[in-house]
């Protein structure tokens, strides 16, 4: 595939991918830390931050689930 005088190839698409979901799981481990430091120094449950490390878990089981059965 050749974009703007840029030539794609597997390579670079193996190497969205592998970033893509690094940075997805650094940033729910991030919201899990950040929970866990609201919820031991300032005794607040940071409810919206549980819910962005829950809802990365849930769809990255969900889609591991989907693609065992699909492929």
């Amino acid at each position: 595939m050749n974009i703007l005088g840029v030539s794609i190839d597997e390579r670079f698409l193996t190497h969205r991918l592998k970033s893509t979901s690094i940075a997805g799981i650094t940033c729910a481990i991030l919201a899990v830390v950040l929970f866990m430091y609201r919820h031991y120094v300032d005794h607040v449950w940071n409810w919206d931050l549980a819910a962005v490390a829950v809802s990365n878990a849930v769809v990255k089981i969900s889609l591991m689930v989907w693609y065992r059965f699909r492929e």
